[in-house]
């Protein structure tokens, strides 16, 4: 059985939804954890200390350790305190989960620049100042002499995979999560750190909100496939020391998990010498006109 016993995880966004079913599934399984979280509301607006504290609070009524960090994950300060506050307390880090975010949906020619970039610094710098400083943790117990096995399990989106129109702002952020993954685990990975991203779709404050989804998401009759606490398995199994996966990216919905690769080449057209512009206009004549057909995402 897996298990996280004397293993400490730092979880943003933890005080409600999926990041709070990922703080209480670690700690059930023996995990110390950190739960962050500002309390703000799903568009980033106004901060409260009572969502981390309570999900602190469940913990330790549960026989579990736990301590809440407030604090912006995108400030960069206030994320090295919040990596700190885990090493003093528990004596180490062994897991980062990156799930804080806010929605600001609008379309291109609506939407603000303050809209464009708070979701871009919640989301995108919000993954990094946290990744950044836990690495130089580990990059430091590894350059000391000491084994190192730790793991990063980043929340990108289908949103980011695939394009939801009004999201600009949030699937350009979890699309540069995404790549953000593969390009850590390739440069962690000497350190002894694993880096994973999943995206996940389930009923949270930000699907409920989200264009197009509250119809689709809500209680079904038997299995609830679109609980949020279907997703905290895997994040578990990619957080654990028994598995050894690295730089990929999983879909995650109720009872299915997708393995997924992207941007992947379609067709290529190839020649020994430059091309013309009308030779290239016959060569991809072949494309489809038009953007590609829409399949609703999370």
């Amino acid at each position: 059985m897996t298990t996280f016993q004397g293993r400490t995880a730092v979880i943003t966004g933890a005080g409600r939804g999926l990041g709070r079913e990922h703080a209480l599934l670690l700690a059930d399984l023996g995990a110390n954890i950190v739960v962050n979280d500002n309390g703000a509301s799903a568009d980033g607006s106004g901060d409260d200390a009572t969502p981390a504290q309570q999900v602190v609070d469940e913990i330790t009524a549960r026989g579990g350790n736990a301590v809440a960090h407030i604090g912006s994950v995108s400030d960069w300060k206030t994320a090295k305190e919040m990596i700190d506050l885990a090493i003093d307390t528990f004596g180490g880090l062994d897991v980062l989960v990156n799930n804080a975010g806010i929605l600001r949906d609008r379309t291109v020619v609506n939407m603000t620049e303050g809209e464009w970039d708070s979701v871009i610094d919640v989301h995108l710098k919000g993954h990094f100042c946290p990744l950044h400083h836990a690495a130089n943790y580990w990059r430091e117990q590894s350059k000391a002499g000491k084994a190192v096995s730790a793991a990063v399990v980043n929340t990108s989106s289908g949103s980011g995979l695939r394009g939801n129109p009004g999201q600009v702002n949030y699937a350009s952020a979890k699309a540069g999560i995404s790549i953000m993954s593969v390009v850590a685990a390739r440069e962690l990975e000497r350190y002894g750190v694993r880096v994973n991203a999943i995206a996940p779709v389930a009923r949270t404050r930000l699907t409920m909100s989200a264009p197009g989804l509250k119809d689709r998401l809500g209680a079904t009759d038997g299995f609830d496939k679109w609980a949020p606490e279907n997703i905290s398995p895997l994040v578990a199994w990619l957080a654990s020391d028994e598995c050894a996966v690295s730089g990929q990216v999983f879909t995650v919905m109720g009872g299915h998990i997708g393995w997924q690769r992207g941007w992947e080449e379609q067709q290529s057209f190839d020649r020994d010498s430059r091309w013309t512009v009308d030779e290239i206009a016959d060569a991809l004549a072949v494309i489809p006109a038009g953007p590609p057909a829409f399949t609703m995402s999370a």
